[in-house]
């Protein structure tokens, strides 16, 4: 038996050898023109990336990072909110709102659906709200959300649009501008092909008329300070300087490909993987599958722990299992960022294995046949 490395998680993904080989590079001090330079090209890549206009600040925090400054920039003590939840990551906007006392109100739906335009409509004509919180790919259930048609929605009011992009970026597609999101959340280490460490926020001119009025107290995330310091390309704090030197190179790797094309390819594993699933006599657990990863049901008889541990420790092969309340009832495969058909052919070769060895029944050879062994870009 091969153990391999094979990194099939919705984040940290794998990053591909050339960002390595920048990421080992000796440092360089960040208050320098070399470093301005680079990171002036990171910050209009990024723009590109998020398919905006606006400006796209990076903050030295993971994802959650960005999703705290969404909130504590833009909001005030006495203002409401309206959160979409429908998985774990969509609940930690609501985590955050406690953390600071924000009053907030809640449309959820069961984990592995996706909302339904009309139900926000409807709450948006019964209450107004400061801000609308959203998730584009829900990690915890593979779920993607109509982006753009919930953002038309949000438009018609005075509220902000604020989609938590963290595992989408580049996954899948994501029109910033063209779909009205004010405030796009994302980090570097899924789509975007390097470690974790880099938290990003887009936002519209709507969302900056509002932080003028917003009254929340931050030090660290004020984003005026990071407006200002962009204007000089340069950041407010110390930056996570190599990531962000990994960054320009994926951001080189990616600008290359097209971002059209890194989502056909991610769309085109992805139907790959969820044909593989149903091969095997799975079951997909999202309504509304996401092309950067996908969520299986674990089959009845088989210890979904169990499943994963084997895959990891004995193959050396790298899943993901559920979250909160589904845990040990899903795992999830993800094809986003450097994952290639080569790593999935290899992944679904080896789940064969674990699943025969915990008595699952199903015609063997029947997943892998759907990828073919390619070479990386």
């Amino acid at each position: 038996m091969t153990k391999h490395n094979i990194l099939l998680t919705p984040g940290p993904t794998p990053v591909p050898p050339e960002v390595l080989e920048v990421l080992a590079r000796p440092i360089i001090h960040h208050r320098t023109n070399e470093y301005r330079k680079i990171f002036k090209e990171v910050s209009e890549g990024l723009k590109e990336v998020f398919r905006t206009k606006n400006d796209v600040y990076t903050f030295t925090t993971s994802g959650t990072g960005a999703m705290e400054a969404s909130m504590v920039n833009f909001l005030s003590p006495e203002d409401t909110i309206l959160v979409l939840a429908g998985g774990k990551f969509g609940e930690r906007f609501l985590e955050i709102a406690k953390s600071f006392s924000i009053a907030y109100d809640v449309l959820k739906v069961p984990y592995g659906q996706a909302f339904e335009p009309a139900e926000l409509e409807k709450a948006l004509a019964a209450k107004k709200y400061r801000a609308v919180y959203a998730t584009h790919l829900e990690t915890s259930t593979g779920v993607v959300n109509d982006i753009q048609a919930l953002g038309r929605i949000v438009a018609k009011t005075d509220a902000l649009f604020g989609v938590d992009t963290i595992s989408g970026l580049l996954a899948d597609r994501l029109e910033t501008d063209e779909w009205q999101v004010d405030l796009a959340i994302s980090g570097s280490q899924k789509g975007l092909m390097v470690p974790p460490g880099l938290g990003f926020l887009s936002v519209s001119e709507k969302a900056k008329r509002a932080m003028e009025k917003a009254r929340f107290p931050k030090y660290y995330l004020d984003l005026k300070l990071y407006i200002k310091a962009l204007a000089d390309e340069d950041s407010p704090f110390t930056p996570a300087i190599n990531v962000v030197l990994g960054l320009q190179k994926s951001l080189e790797i990616i600008k290359k490909r097209g971002v059209e094309n890194v989502w056909k390819d991610n769309e085109r594993l992805a139907q790959a993987t969820r044909s593989a699933v149903k091969a095997l006599g799975l079951e997909l657990f999202a309504s509304r599958p996401a092309n950067g990863v996908t969520a299986v049901k674990v089959p009845q008889g088989v210890d979904g722990s169990k499943l994963l541990k084997i895959l990891q420790d004995e193959y050396g092969v790298v899943m993901a299992g559920g979250q909160s309340e589904m845990k040990g009832k899903i795992f999830r495969v993800a094809h986003m960022g450097y994952i290639t058909q080569a790593d999935l052919a290899v992944g679904f070769e080896c789940l064969e294995e674990v699943l025969a060895k915990l008595g699952y029944t199903f015609t063997k050879g029947a997943s892998v046949k759907f990828f073919a062994y390619g070479v990386r870009a």
